[in-house]
């Protein structure tokens, strides 16, 4: 469940360049928090009406990753090699969609869950500290990769996420 925000912390980390640590553990705790939300607005929404969720969840994760993946690509682009004044990627509306994006999953799994009866809040609580945990650490490692690789990084997680999007789509597309 949290692989792909991960990738996107991973990316993110690059892209800053060298972020803080108290950056990562904000980036961490966003991915983690809206990680732990998803799974029960999943769960909600399985309880009341699981089709229309399901309809269109893999279409919203495409369309968030693939604009933000694109962007940190475009980004990467432009960027000249001298550092900037400018800290790219630091948006929290950014971070926020992207959080979103590399969620959706979750929200499908929180659908699925509510046909279980399963412990929904010890299960949203576990996949939230999971993936605040590994954000954190994408991030960090995101700073060792941007120090060293820059651009190219940054490109590589905007082509991930564009990526990640297009399989969670063609995943739903072809089932």
């Amino acid at each position: 469940m949290s692989i792909d925000a991960l990738i996107a912390s991973i990316g993110r980390g690059a892209s800053i360049g060298k972020p803080s640590f108290a950056e990562a553990a904000r980036t961490g705790a966003v991915f983690g928090a809206v990680e732990t939300i998803t799974p029960l607005i999943g769960w909600a929404a399985g309880v009341v009406a699981s089709q229309y969720v399901q309809a269109v969840d893999h279409w919203i994760a495409f369309g968030l990753l693939g604009a933000v993946g694109g962007r940190m690509f475009v980004h990467a682009l432009k960027r000249s090699s001298e550092p900037s004044a400018q800290k790219p990627g630091r948006s929290i509306g950014l971070l926020i969609a992207t959080a979103v994006g590399t969620s959706l999953d979750a929200m499908a799994v929180g659908v699925s869950l509510a046909f279980l009866q399963a412990n929904i809040i010890v299960i949203a609580l576990s996949i939230g500290l999971a993936t605040a945990l590994m954000s954190t650490g994408g991030m960090l490692a995101g700073r060792l990769i941007g120090a060293k690789f820059g651009r190219v990084a940054e490109m590589a997680g905007g082509v991930l996420l564009v990526g990640l999007g297009a399989s969670i789509l063609i995943e739903h597309l072809s089932a």
